[in-house]
């Protein structure tokens, strides 16, 4: 199988999702893993939304955590997640988001490698929408956008990051909310 990239430039997000979306894995779900444990100790764990869930690697790693209080949320691979996990997986999408749908209180929301596929223009109304519903959103990705700690409010908390196999950098980023 291609590169992701090359998928999403040639089909784009929507369409990879549909054709591909059943069989999807991250390829830096080693990366995934340990930044999710090694930052165990300075972020809350307690109730997870793991927003854009993929096949839910984020999940997955808490679960061997001991943590059972998390729930995800993808619009393209909701059936891959609950597959993978046996339990519900909502299917809000940023628009939903942007448009008031995302339900619960979390302790903290983790969006792994999807957040930078958001249209700049509905990027602040949904980071804006996802703290009403947690003060501690985590974004995987890999590369550094994108930069909320531009957006009024929003302060960046700590950067963390893991190496691929070649060398690159897997960056998890921690926001918090000052309103």
């Amino acid at each position: 199988m291609k590169h992701i990239r090359k998928l999403y430039e040639q089909l784009g997000v929507d369409k990879y999702y549909k054709d591909y979306g059943h069989q999807y894995q991250n390829p830096h779900s080693q990366q995934i893993e340990e930044l999710i444990i090694k930052n165990k100790d300075r972020l809350d764990y307690n109730t997870v939304l793991d927003f854009c869930a993929g096949g839910g690697e984020i999940s997955w790693v808490l679960q061997e955590l001991g943590y059972s209080n998390f729930t995800g949320s993808d619009p393209y691979t909701h059936q891959l997640y609950k597959k993978n996990l046996q339990q519900k997986c909502h299917q809000w999408s940023f628009d939903d988001v942007i448009k008031g749908k995302l339900e619960g209180k979390y302790s903290c929301i983790i969006c792994s490698f999807a957040m930078h596929l958001c249209d700049e223009q509905k990027l602040y109304p949904l980071v804006i929408q996802l703290f009403q519903h947690s003060k501690s959103l985590v974004i995987l990705s890999p590369h550094k956008r994108p930069k909320l700690e531009h957006i009024n409010g929003i302060d960046l908390d700590f950067v963390d990051y893991a190496f691929t196999e070649k060398g690159k950098k897997v960056f998890l980023k921690h926001y918090i909310y000052n309103f």
